[in-house]
């Protein structure tokens, strides 16, 4: 079996970094490069979850306090609820009249919610579709026609008008449907963050809580997969000899990452997506042809 260099899991990591906070796909790229130039990172799925927990670590410094936020917030709502339950059973066998708290009463604690019913949508299409998405990375048709998809989201995003919603104004119903659209991105070549941006923009989202909501979606979202893939490959007995090539890879991916997303936060907020559209396009149809030119 080839072991992947240092050189190549760098080289990986950076790839990763850029397209996964660039709406371009990073699966799709990971899956175009591997294919093309034959990578073999010799330990199946422990490669890939390592550059995720890369990223991951990324968004997480990037938005670091929205998240701690919005975890104190999380924390309190469980705990007023908690709090309603007891006041609830307490009114009901000594015929009190407690008050109850609201849930519900800044935008914060609002978007905590939203963000949590959007990660449900996401985690059961993630699972029910992710044999497919396997079965599509060992491919070029799979990630050419997620490109197509792609660009045709940014065009979409790009021709959007400014919304004013912000967390207040978003209904659960809408926070479904963001998770549903980001499910799909399980498929190779389809951007996570395009389609979660594209449907936040196209539910009346201010463009500057469009963009963090993208990029905080996908926290979960990755954590997720993360957790799914090494219980997998441990039961699949995951080879962790090169493990320090694999996270130089990883430190790669975060530091470009970070500056991948302060680079895309300003260029939504300018609403230049056009060029993002363009390259996943010509991206699609240089991999379409690729596919029909080696199969």
């Amino acid at each position: 079996m080839n072991h992947m260099t240092i050189i190549e899991a760098i080289l990986l990591g950076l790839i990763q970094g850029v397209t996964e906070f660039l709406p371009v796909s990073s699966s799709g790229h990971l899956a175009v490069i591997e294919n093309l130039f034959q990578m073999d990172d010799g330990a199946g799925l422990l490669f890939p979850v390592v550059l995720h927990l890369g990223t991951l670590a990324a968004v997480c410094m990037a938005f670091s306090k929205d998240i701690h936020r919005l975890l104190a917030e999380t924390v309190h709502m469980l705990g007023d609820l908690l709090t309603n339950l007891k006041s609830y059973i307490r009114n009901k066998t000594h015929q009190d009249a407690l008050r109850y708290r609201k849930i519900i009463h800044n935008n914060y604690r609002k978007f905590a919610l939203l963000l949590w019913i959007s990660t449900l949508p996401t985690a059961v299409i993630g699972i029910l579709f992710r044999d497919t998405a396997s079965s599509l990375w060992g491919g070029l048709l799979g990630p050419g026609i997620g490109f197509l998809i792609t660009a045709v989201a940014l065009f979409v995003a790009h021709s959007a008008g400014d919304g004013e919603n912000l967390p207040r104004e978003v209904s659960l119903w809408t926070a479904l449907l963001i998770g549903v659209g980001q499910g799909f991105a399980v498929l190779p070549g389809v951007s996570r963050l395009g389609i979660t941006l594209t449907v936040c923009l196209l539910c009346g989202f201010k463009r500057k809580f469009a963009v963090k909501y993208a990029f905080l979606a996908g926290i979960p979202a990755m954590a997720g997969a993360a957790v799914v893939e090494l219980q997998n490959g441990a039961a699949a007995g995951m080879d962790w000899g090169d493990f320090g090539v694999y996270f130089a890879g990883a430190l790669a991916a975060g530091a470009v990452g970070f500056f991948a997303i302060r680079f895309f936060v300003r260029f939504v907020e300018l609403r230049k997506l056009r060029g993002f559209a363009v390259y996943c396009l010509v991206a699609g149809l240089f991999v379409l042809g690729c596919s029909f030119l080696f199969t």
